[in-house]
């Protein structure tokens, strides 16, 4: 298309919800109660896994991180979500557009890391647990989060600089609940097979490469687990990484379908409710996943309470 044609945008319409309008109340409502949920029960697993002696491990370190980076996860959207469904108003800034886009990609990425880092801990703990402190020390515990941060940060870099690079021609009208790529780059008028490549193959090394390590983990562990003689045993040591792949599976499952189909099929009714499986579902169910039957966090809970 023509370069003289293209349209200096300075504003975006979210067309997540535009035809729900009789529904914005329940919708308001519901969302309004998750955010509230996520924040404040991530918040009491990051107070707790401070105050409490017990749970000064590299697992409650890295479930720590993963409580803050639901906090944010969540942030990025549902407020402005909350917003729009109030004001029954659903633009958002350019500027508003790069940012949102800009910290969600970058907690996604996080996340993708940050569960492989977990999966590796969980990995040590059960096949190597002679040589867990050794292995799993207070400096690998930073240099592994801190890895995962700078990653996470860094890919949304590349991605989000040349997704804004691109030419806009006039449409503003983005077909999702908040600023993101897939349905970002449907606006363009300009060629955008260098940025489907940079998600495909970024997404092998950010997305794809986790997942892979992840799973033989997790192999390793279930060939550990099925060696351990007592039913006991095997019981306590499936309790320990059975939370953590349920999280694997919701999370993956719906983030890999979003950035991996094909950018024809993104207008989709059912195919705009997946993102809301990672970006909210997920960040509200972590929490209740990891200390639901937990005994160090309940523990713990009681002896906070005892002491107030």
């Amino acid at each position: 298309m023509d370069m003289e044609n293209q349209t200096e945008l300075t504003e975006f319409i979210l067309l997540g919800f535009s035809t729900l309008e009789d529904s914005y109340i329940l919708l308001f409502g519901g969302f309004l109660i998750i955010y509230l949920f996520t924040v404040l029960w991530n918040t009491f697993i990051i107070i707790i896994a401070i105050l409490d002696q017990r749970l000064r491990t590299p697992m409650y370190f890295f479930l720590g991180n993963l409580s803050f980076l639901d906090i944010c996860y969540t942030t990025t959207t549902i407020p402005q979500m909350l917003d729009h469904l109030l004001s029954h108003k659903s633009n958002i800034t350019y500027m508003g557009c790069v940012l949102q886009l800009y910290f969600f990609f970058s907690f996604l990425g996080v996340e993708c890391l940050l569960l492989a880092v977990m999966a590796f801990d969980r990995y040590v703990a059960i096949c190597n647990p002679l040589r867990y402190t050794l292995i799993i020390n207070k400096n690998i515990c930073l240099q592994l989060a801190s890895a995962c941060w700078t990653g996470g940060f860094l890919n949304s870099v590349i991605h989000t600089v040349y997704a804004f690079r691109l030419p806009f021609c006039g449409d503003n009208r983005i077909d999702a609940f908040y600023c993101d790529i897939p349905p970002l780059l449907k606006l363009s008028c300009g060629d955008i097979s260098l940025n489907q490549m940079l998600l495909l193959y970024i997404g092998l090394l950010m997305a794809w490469t986790p997942l892979v390590s992840i799973l033989l983990s997790y192999a390793y562990i279930i060939s550990t687990v099925l060696k351990i003689q007592s039913s006991e045993g095997r019981q306590k040591a499936f309790s320990t990484y059975s939370s953590h792949l349920t999280v694997v599976h919701l999370y993956y499952g719906s983030a890999i379908f979003t950035y991996s189909r094909p950018m024809s099929i993104h207008s989709s009714v059912n195919t705009k409710l997946i993102p809301l499986m990672y970006s909210i579902l997920t960040p509200v169910l972590n929490p209740i996943i990891y200390t639901l039957c937990n005994k160090d966090v309940k523990q713990a809970w009681q002896s906070m309470m005892g002491k107030l």
